[in-house]
């Protein structure tokens, strides 16, 4: 599990300053799977706050959890509670959420089965959970570059881990962290394939020089799926 400094020290604003990222990937979400305006919204593992704080802006109504308490420091409008994932449950009532969302943190767990335990138990019926993870297959060399990662999912690992917490209408894709990406326009074809060659063709010790090469390569997995 993440160490309760990781957020702090790892995502420090002088090495990873705050950016757009997380305003263009929340709106992404929020267009693609048509989140409903005042839906109550549970951000697990929500780190430093970044993207819970776009979805407030989104007219939702949000909560986060993570073990870390930076998010109650830089935003302290959103309704956030200190949580340890390996000793406490999740504090809310049953069938409290319409929507729990996870980004890069059931990775950071050994029995990552209490994350999708609690999740289903506090999302309403039909309630969505949607997670980014890294995808095994396509990160497999830099995984364990962070040392708090515990467990790497695959596309039949992550509908499985779904499949026995009784989700439904479960949907696992390859994901691309690039905006340009998600735009329906007529520059996707083109910049897709430019991203393909550049994942096999350019080393991999330009990963850490540019975001593009990064995220060509270090392909995460998107999951949906309702209770």
């Amino acid at each position: 599990m993440r160490n309760k400094k990781y957020a702090e020290v790892i995502y420090n604003e002088k090495e990873r300053p705050y950016s757009s990222y997380p305003k263009k990937l929340t709106k992404y979400l929020f267009n693609r799977y048509c989140f409903k305006e005042r839906s109550k919204f549970l951000e697990i593992g929500c780190g430093r706050g970044d993207f819970l704080n776009e979805f407030s802006k989104l007219n939702l109504d949000v909560y986060g959890v993570d073990l870390s308490d930076i998010t109650s420091k830089k935003f302290p409008e959103v309704k956030f509670k200190e949580i340890n994932f390996l000793k406490e449950n999740l504090s809310y009532p049953d069938n409290y959420f319409d929507i729990v969302y996870s980004k890069s943190f059931v990775e950071h767990f050994y029995y990552p089965e209490k994350i999708f335990e609690e999740t289903y138990r506090v999302l309403k019926p039909g309630g969505l959970m949607i997670t980014l993870t890294p995808e095994w297959k396509y990160i497999y060399k830099s995984f364990y570059e962070d040392f708090t990662h515990r467990t790497p999912f695959s596309k039949i690992s992550l509908r499985d881990i779904h499949l026995i917490n009784n989700f439904q209408n479960i949907k696992v894709e390859s994901f691309k962290q690039l905006p340009i990406l998600w735009e329906n326009s007529i520059y996707r074809f083109p910049v897709s394939f430019f991203s393909e060659l550049t994942r096999y063709l350019v080393p991999d010790h330009f990963r850490l020089k540019t975001k593009w090469v990064r995220f060509s390569k270090e392909i995460m997995l998107l999951s949906s799926a309702q209770k």
